[in-house]
């Protein structure tokens, strides 16, 4: 291998040693200029996907579609793109590929003409028996244009033998197994719907009578929009100009809501599931300190994700907080592209060290988690260097040991550094003098339970434990196996 071909493979496996944010959805109903409103609503959202993102709007006669890789902020505030999304109704989603890969024919809303009319897509998750639906439909003649879960959706609604929009959405949901939190848009009605585990998060709100669906509670606040309530698992909610309808057409199952929403994903300012993230996160840190108290000078932050969970563990511990790491905000995923030269500075083009505050300090340093552990040894290097006399790691959530298949992309679980090595060789690996995890136990009495039950998981925690509370029909078998090999992409 060439050394520039060297680079971009340190490149890849860099942006491959964290979590990659799934997706965000959002859509607003009885609004005028509600593309206006939805561009608000994804821009908050942006956290949840920053590759690419859709709106489709409806005028009252016909739809307007508007797809885009790059951020919201770099496409949809130009005023010729809203002008060419009249009407007041919209959905949008911000998009980071997991299912399908990257490109522009899988960014979302997906739209069709269906002969009940047209109907437009967008989910947050992953539909773990995707390609085996989508297998069956293309035996049957199906013809699919991309290679998004989302799509099956769509070809199921077209197919079912149902006579209105509304029974054919169903009877298309009711095949489905995995995670999905999905808007979608006919030219009557606005629809919410999550999975009956409720993986993903989706949320109802309401703008001086205009109905609004979305993934988190903050694209409501930055329009001063009203959370009325969370979507309910297995709830389909119905929104048309006579009112909004609610309903339950499928068998209920105990909820299985993601954890690891409240340790990474979701906004620190959201509200899930009737908890503040920003709260959850500080109590993660106080039961870090309880479980694993360490004798140091001061506790920093890898930030920004580490944040939260570092000023608990100080409240908890009775140290100082202190920013001896500095996160420069305006470098993206893409900056480190130009020259091997600068591929070579790695993390230092997005973390720097604060000697002023690390110098002949011990320091616990709060992480949310390790991935490859790659970066986190860049890091403690980083902190080393800057003349720190001891290095502590704190991650505020347990090892990761299993792969996510519920629309989070996370490298498979040969390539996840607590699924290979015990805690006491990971801390050799990235050179720290102590490394402790959050248990299993902690994070569930951070969000409020008293402990885990091990016979019925109240989160889904499968990252953690490897308990999937869904079949992953797409991956039983060799034969799906490789088909999703040749689908992946390199981040998959």
């Amino acid at each position: 291998m060439t050394d520039r071909r060297a680079d971009i493979a340190a490149g890849a496996a860099e942006a491959d040693d964290h979590f990659h944010d799934e997706c965000g959805v959002f859509g607003i109903f009885g609004r005028i200029d509600a593309a206006s409103y939805a561009t608000l609503g994804l821009h908050a959202l942006q956290h949840r996907g920053q590759e690419a993102a859709g709106m489709v709007s409806f005028d009252g006669s016909q739809f307007h579609i508007e797809r885009h890789v790059g951020l919201i902020g770099d496409n949809f505030t130009k005023p010729s793109v809203l002008e060419r999304l009249p009407g007041d109704r919209a959905i949008g989603h911000t998009r980071y590929a997991t299912t399908g890969g990257a490109g522009l024919r899988n960014v979302q809303p997906l739209f069709a003409e269906l002969d009940t009319g047209g109907l437009a897509i967008a989910h947050n998750g992953n539909i773990t028996n995707a390609l085996t639906v989508q297998r069956n439909l293309q035996r049957k003649g199906a013809i699919f244009s991309s290679t998004s879960d989302t799509e099956t959706i769509l070809h199921l609604v077209a197919t079912s033998e149902k006579t209105d929009m509304l029974s054919r959405l169903f009877d298309a949901i009711g095949q489905l197994e995995g995670a999905f939190s999905l808007v979608a848009l006919s030219s009557k009605k606005m629809i919410g719907c999550r999975d009956t585990l409720g993986i993903r998060p989706l949320v109802l709100g309401d703008l001086d009578g205009s109905w609004i669906l979305a993934s988190e509670t903050c694209a409501l606040d930055i329009m001063g929009a009203r959370y009325v309530r969370d979507v309910k698992p297995g709830e389909v909610i119905v929104i048309t100009e006579q009112g909004i309808e609610s309903h339950f057409p499928f068998a209920p199952q105990e909820p299985r809501f993601c954890i690891f929403e409240y340790v990474y994903f979701s906004r620190p300012d959201s509200r899930v599931e009737g908890r503040n993230v920003y709260e959850v996160r500080k109590r993660i840190g106080e039961e870090l300190a309880r479980e694993a108290p360490v004798d140091a000078d001061i506790v920093v932050p890898v930030p920004d994700s580490g944040v939260p969970a570092a000023v608990g563990f100080a409240q908890g511990a009775a140290l100082p907080f202190e920013l001896g790491i500095i996160r420069n905000h305006y470098v993206g995923r893409t900056f480190i592209q130009p020259t091997d030269a600068i591929r070579h500075m790695g993390v230092k083009l997005k973390h720097n060290a604060n000697p002023s505050v690390l110098e002949g300090r011990s320091v616990v340093l709060v992480d949310d988690s390790i991935v490859r552990g790659t970066t986190s040894q860049k890091i403690v290097q980083m902190v080393r260097d800057a003349g720190a006399r001891e290095v502590h790691m704190r991650i505020a959530s347990p090892p990761t040991m299993s792969s996510c298949h519920y629309g989070v992309d996370t490298p498979e679980r040969s390539k996840l550094l607590a699924s290979r090595m015990s805690i006491e060789e990971m801390a050799r690996f990235i050179r720290v003098d102590s490394l402790e995890f959050l248990t299993i136990d902690g994070l569930y009495r951070a969000v409020g339970e008293a402990a885990r039950n091990g016979d019925a998981p109240q989160f889904c925690d499968a990252c953690f434990t490897g308990a999937y509370p869904t079949r992953l029909l797409d991956h039983e078998g060799p034969d799906n196996v490789r088909k999703l090999s040749l689908l992946a992409t390199p981040n998959q």
